[in-house]
Formats: structure tokens, sequence, C-alpha cells
């Protein structure tokens, strides 16, 4: 059992969220914070009264990354590759294959592995004093959770190397011209606007939703072929759904639909 609970989960109608719960650390990632994290982002993709998650910080980050007080007394060399496989890359998948949206509510900064953690989220919504770094390279380090995967699929390859070899603070306005954050708005407008969104997500077609995750992180590795296919199998999932069902019915009827999220 965890020593302490640092991971807040609520849930409100379909929505779930999951805040980082450390605002005198910054929210950064000890060995608890990150178990925790793990089997909420667990527990909500495997929920069926779960619609559509949130991930967010308290206090003024959304998560700097890697405690490095905890860091400093840990082992070096090989075993950092251990605990990345063990303890980060997990958080990555599951955040990338959640069958449901996940959308980030950056209210303050995102370094490190916390940014990774936003990148791997499907949608980011930020405050406007939020603010960005990849960090890793400042401190004499290679790039970990998933970050390498996530950051050139959106600000392509060269912007990506700049972000990463030259670490520099980039606020939130330049973060939504690079594509990083989806949306920026007013410090104390972003709960309401998060909650809009996750709103609004919890209620469409969730079985298409995750389809649709699986095509789009699928074909990013694929060849064309097997991203047809892919394309296909999907398609198959979802027309078996009740949600198809409904939406045909209620086009041909000339009226809006009422997702079920089967």
């Amino acid at each position: 059992m965890p020593s302490n609970t640092v991971i807040a989960v609520s849930t409100e109608d379909t929505v779930r969220t999951i805040r980082l719960d450390r605002p005198t650390r910054l929210n950064s990632l000890d060995l608890d914070a990150k178990a925790q994290l793990l089997a909420a982002l667990r527990e909500a993709a495997e929920s069926p009264d779960v619609r559509a998650v949130v991930l967010t910080g308290t206090g003024r980050a959304f998560c700097v990354g890697q405690d490095l007080r905890e860091a400093r007394s840990a082992e070096v060399g090989p075993a950092m590759g251990d605990a990345v496989r063990e303890q980060y890359n997990p958080l990555v998948r599951t955040l990338l294959t959640m069958p449901k949206p996940v959308l980030a509510a950056v209210n303050g900064v995102a370094a490190g592995a916390g940014l990774s953690l936003a990148l791997a989220c499907d949608f980011r919504i930020a405050a406007a004093s939020a603010t960005l770094t990849t960090a890793f390279a400042g401190i004499g380090l290679s790039c970990d959770t998933g970050i390498s995967w996530t950051l050139p699929r959106i600000v392509g390859r060269a912007t990506a190397f700049d972000l990463l070899l030259r670490p520099r603070v980039v606020d939130a306005e330049e973060a939504l011209g690079l594509g990083l954050f989806n949306q920026v708005v007013a410090d104390e407008n972003l709960e309401a606007e998060v909650r809009t969104a996750a709103v609004q997500l919890a209620a469409g077609p969730t079985r298409a939703f995750g389809a649709i995750k699986t095509a789009v992180t699928f074909a990013a590795e694929s060849t064309l072929d097997a991203a047809l296919e892919c394309e296909a199998e999907q398609i198959a999932h979802t027309g078996a759904s009740e949600d198809y069902g409904v939406a045909l019915n209620a086009f041909l009827e000339k009226r809006m639909p009422v997702f079920t999220g089967r």
C-alpha cells in the first residue's frame, strides 16, 4: 500500500477527474504518485461508468516530472532504464490506448515527464499562465515517458529536436501556436471550460472514440495496407454498437442522437 494518498479521484456523471495532488512538490512524481496514478488510470479505462477522463494537477503546477529529491537517492545507470520501463511506460501506454477520450487540464507548469503525460492525452486545455518545458537535456538526461513518440507527431521532427535539445520555457500562447495546446483560456475559466469539453466528450459515442484512437495510434507505425485493414476492423466493431444504430435512426428521423457509450 502507498504510504500516503497523492492522487485525488472524483467522478461527476460519467466524467472521471484524476488530480495529481502534491502541490508543495509541484506535483512531481515519486514512487507513490506513479503507482497511484497508474492504478487510477487503469481503473478509469476499465470502468463502464466512465466515458471521459480529465487529468490535472493541484496548485500552480500540472506536473514537473520526476521528483528529483527522490531520484538523488536512487540508483543510477541501468536501474534508471528499468524504472522507466516499469513506472513510466505503463502510464503512457494506458493514456494512449484508453478506449475513451482523455483531456489534460494544464493548470500550470508542465515539465519533463509531466509534459510527456500531457502530450499522451487526447486533448490539452491550458490556463493562460501555464508554461511547459521538455527539461530532460537540462539535467543531462535523454527523454522518456513517450515524448520521443508524441512530440514529433504533434510539432514535427525539427521543432521537436529544438524543444528537446535546447529546453526552454514555452508560454501558453506559443504552445497553442505550436499545436501543443488545443485551447488556452483565462486561469479563472479553466475548470469551467474543461468541464464543458469533458461533458461534451462523455456524451459522445464512446466506443467510436476508442476505435478512432486505436486506428490513429496503429496507423502511426503501420503500412497503408495495414492501416486500411485496421480501419475496416474498427468500422466492423463500431458498426455493431448500439450507438451506431441510435445515430442511424436519429439521422433518418432528422433528430439529434442520444449516445449511451454502448
